[in-house]
Order: structure tokens, then C-alpha cells, then sequence
């Protein structure tokens, strides 16, 4: 069950912009080719598979919140590369419902959202590669985009904190279920971390209190955190399957 350290096929849920399209660039740059998975925004999708460097990329629609979408970009993306050897579970969803404002409709709509994209979309991509990566019987990877806010809370997005905390002890269950496949299951926790989406926080009056979060006064890039993801699906990190690594810049510091 050897995994190569390159040349792999990749599949990145979300990968249409901000850390989903610089994961995608990461595997592309170590000559893996790429399945770039978009929900909705087809036209920034493109923009990432343009960008990719290398051969053999290709770009996948569907609507995880669907088991059957799901399953569809599993098969999809084997199709297209002839199989699947590392997953990034990247599409999630982060939407502001803090308790004291948020009417009780919207409070409910707003957590099946979450746990239909953040949970359910992660566990059903993970069963469908992972069963697949059994039959290919040369082991493989997945790995968890998580949340600093599973473990310090997000008191504006409870919701989101709650899901990725899910996420992380999914990934932990999957470590130990897998491992007699040669399938390594990982997730990386971030904290704040530029995106074209948060440039606005970043940008006005709150910039500087997120900045100062960490002590070094910055906060995360996208780069960054997919440097993390590209070295947990490598052959070198089999014995880190099962981690949840911290990528907030010292921000939030756990037991």
C-alpha cells in the first residue's frame, strides 16, 4: 500500500477560491493532478483550474448538502482521474447567527445548513473516497479543513465551532478505522487567516484587534495552511494520522 509523493489524484471540496483554490495550487505545484470541486461559483472555479500549473487537472460541480451530489463528484472525480488517492475536505459554510439576535427560525435554518455542508458533506465524501481508496489497495489520504473555533468557541458562529468540532472527532475516528488500509486521516485547525471573503474585517476597524491575536501581530495565509494540508496527505505524515494541527499562530493555545 505505497502512496506516492507525487503524482497523486487529488480531490479539494470548495475549491472555487480562498484556501480551497491555494490547496489545489499546493498539489498542482507538486505535480499531483487536481479535481477542483465548486457548489455555485463556477466562474471562480474556472479561475482556479486556470491557475493550476501541470497537466490533467479537471473541475466538478455538485451540491454536497445531497448525498446523491455527493456521490456523483466522488464518481465524477475517479472518472476523470482514474481514481482518488487524497481527499481535502475543504467546502464548509460560516454564516453570523449569534444566539441574541438571531430569530429562532433563522437560528434553526441557519444549523442544518451548517451541519448539512460542515458535517454530513465531509462524512459522506469521506466514506465515498475512503471505500474507494479500499478497493484501489494502495492507501491514501484525508484530510479535514477544521476550525481553531472548535476548541477557544465562536460565540457569533456557534454553529460553525460546533460543526468543525464534529469534523475534527470524525477525523479522529476515521485515523484509527482506516489505518489497516494504509489510509491516513488528518485535520488541520486554523485560526484567522486572509481570504478574499474576510478582507473587509480585515481591512476596517477590527483589523488590527484580529491582527493582534497573535503575537506576531499578523494574521494566517491561505498558503500556509495549505502547505500544512500538501505535507499531512504526503507519504512522510502516515504517523501523524489522527492529528488535529493547530495553525493559528499561537493564538489559542489547548492542553
Amino acid at each position: 500500500m505505497n502512496l506516492p509523493a507525487s503524482g497523486r489524484r487529488v480531490l479539494v471540496s470548495g475549491a472555487s477560491r480562498g484556501l480551497g483554490r491555494a490547496v489545489a495550487q499546493a498539489f498542482a505545484a507538486n505535480g499531483d493532478r487536481v479535481v477542483v470541486h465548486f457548489g455555485s461559483r463556477v466562474d471562480e472555479a474556472r479561475a482556479t483550474l486556470a491557475s493550476l500549473t501541470g497537466a490533467g487537472h479537471v473541475l466538478v460541480g455538485g451540491d454536497l448538502t445531497d448525498p446523491t451530489g455527493a456521490a456523483a463528484v466522488v464518481d465524477m472525480a475517479a472518472e476523470a482521474l482514474g481514481g482518488v488517492d487524497v481527499l481535502v475536505n475543504n467546502a464548509a459554510v460560516n454564516v453570523r447567527h449569534p444566539l441574541a439576535e438571531t430569530p429562532y427560525e433563522e437560528w434553526v435554518a441557519v444549523w442544518q445548513q451548517h451541519v448539512a455542508v460542515n458535517l454530513l458533506a465531509t462524512a459522506n465524501l469521506s466514506h465515498l473516497a475512503g471505500r474507494l481508496m479500499i478497493e484501489q489497495g494502495t492507501g491514501g489520504r484525508i484530510v479535514n479543513i477544521g476550525s481553531r473555533g472548535a476548541f477557544r468557541g465562536e460565540p457569533d458562529h456557534p454553529a460553525y465551532g460546533a460543526t468543525k468540532a464534529a469534523v475534527h472527532s470524525l477525523g479522529q475516528s476515521l485515523a484509527v478505522s482506516l489505518a489497516p488500509y494504509g489510509i491516513g486521516v488528518a485535520s488541520v485547525a486554523p485560526g484567522f487567516f486572509a481570504t478574499e471573503r474576510v478582507a473587509p474585517r480585515l481591512e476596517g476597524p477590527e483589523g488590527e484587534s484580529i491582527r493582534q491575536q497573535s503575537p506576531f501581530g499578523r494574521v494566517g495565509t491561505a498558503e500556509e495552511i495549505a502547505a500544512a494540508v500538501l505535507w499531512l496527505a504526503s507519504p512522510a505524515a502516515e504517523w501523524s494520522s489522527g492529528t488535529i494541527l493547530d495553525l493559528n499562530g499561537a493564538s489559542h493555545l489547548r492542553s
